[in-house]
């Protein structure tokens, strides 16, 4: 069950008073964009995340990342059965980097190859890269997107988007409270900044959320 907190805060991010107000749905093709760049930003996610498992040394972390890495799996499933089916269009070419920035955060985040020993620290970086970056920005777009869907048209996608919602914010609580149990020290605090600016200078200028809105 969804905790009230919880609760509250999907509330807030999907609240639909305007909810596809003054917004028709998207054409199909559009749709395909926004939800093909959706599936990959979350089976990026999974693969990120679950490459991180065998070398996670913290092991809060890496039963968390283990599980939210198989959360993002499903969520990259419940994306692709929501790729609309254009003609002469393979669903699986929809699937791409919403952008070069985007792709290049990815690459960032996931840091060390799968299975080598994070730098020193490097559990840290990686829970702020999740916690105060990645999921933070995924939120916004899919609140954004709830926003401006059509309630009628978009209903199977908005349907998703709220699941989605739901688990993000699940997991950004969960990550944001092991960011703050890992910080103790002054200097954390500075090598936690740090690495935040750093990955939100590759997203400078890409507007809200991660993947760009049609309109």
């Amino acid at each position: 069950m969804v905790g009230e907190p919880v609760r509250a805060m999907v509330d807030a991010v999907s609240a639909d008073g305007s909810a596809g107000a003054g917004a028709g749905a998207l054409r199909l093709e559009d749709q395909a964009r926004v939800v093909g760049g959706y599936e990959w930003i979350e089976r990026r996610l999974f693969e990120v995340l679950g490459g991180w498992v065998p070398s996670e040394p913290v092991a809060e972390a890496r039963v968390a990342f283990d599980l939210y890495s198989r959360q993002h799996a499903w969520h990259a499933e419940l994306w692709s059965a929501r790729l609309p089916v254009l003609d002469g269009l393979d669903p699986a070419t929809l699937a791409i980097p919403p952008s070069a920035e985007v792709d290049r955060l990815l690459v960032r985040l996931a840091g060390a190859p799968p299975g080598e020993a994070p730098a020193l620290g490097g559990t840290l970086l990686r829970l702020v890269g999740l916690a105060r970056v990645m999921l933070p920005r995924l939120i916004a777009g899919y609140g954004l997107h709830l926003r401006r869907a059509a309630p009628v048209a978009d209903a199977s996608v908005v349907r998703s988007l709220r699941l989605v919602v739901r688990d993000e914010i699940e997991a950004w609580q969960a990550m944001e409270t092991l960011v703050q149990t890992l910080v103790d020290r002054p200097h954390d605090i500075a090598v936690v900044t740090a690495h935040q600016q750093s990955l939100e200078e590759v997203l400078a200028g890409i507007g809200p959320g991660l993947v760009p809105w049609p309109w």
